[in-house]
């Protein structure tokens, strides 16, 4: 069941484009390759945070005392940086706000 010759993939690769149009395919694949760029860094910073995690739980003597809280003021933090995936949101957007005002301008011409 898992032989995949070239005429199974040429038959997959010609249902593709009669579903989702020849331009639709390059899109769709700049698509998936951002989601799996996306995804591979994500898992990679996770896996990151754990090491750290567990280097950090092993090196950390046990706690004497607690001594009592004392407030501090809190610091003023910065708006927070858009992770890889809002920006790639906020730049697909801005590419459909450009096809279409082109899409408008080739109308007018």
């Amino acid at each position: 069941m898992s032989n995949l010759g070239v005429p199974e993939l040429l038959i997959i690769a010609l249902v593709l484009v009669l579903l989702f149009g020849a331009k639709k395919l390059p899109e769709m694949a700049r698509g998936v390759g951002r989601s799996l760029r996306i995804f591979k860094s994500e898992t990679a910073k996770l896996r990151e945070d754990d090491d750290e995690h567990t280097v950090q739980a092993q090196a950390q003597p046990a706690p004497a005392q607690p001594q009592p809280a004392q407030p501090q003021p809190q610091p003023i933090q910065a708006a927070p940086a858009l992770s890889a995936e809002e920006q790639a949101r906020q730049l697909e957007e801005q590419a459909a706000r450009l096809r279409a005002s082109a899409a408008q301008a080739d109308k007018h011409a």
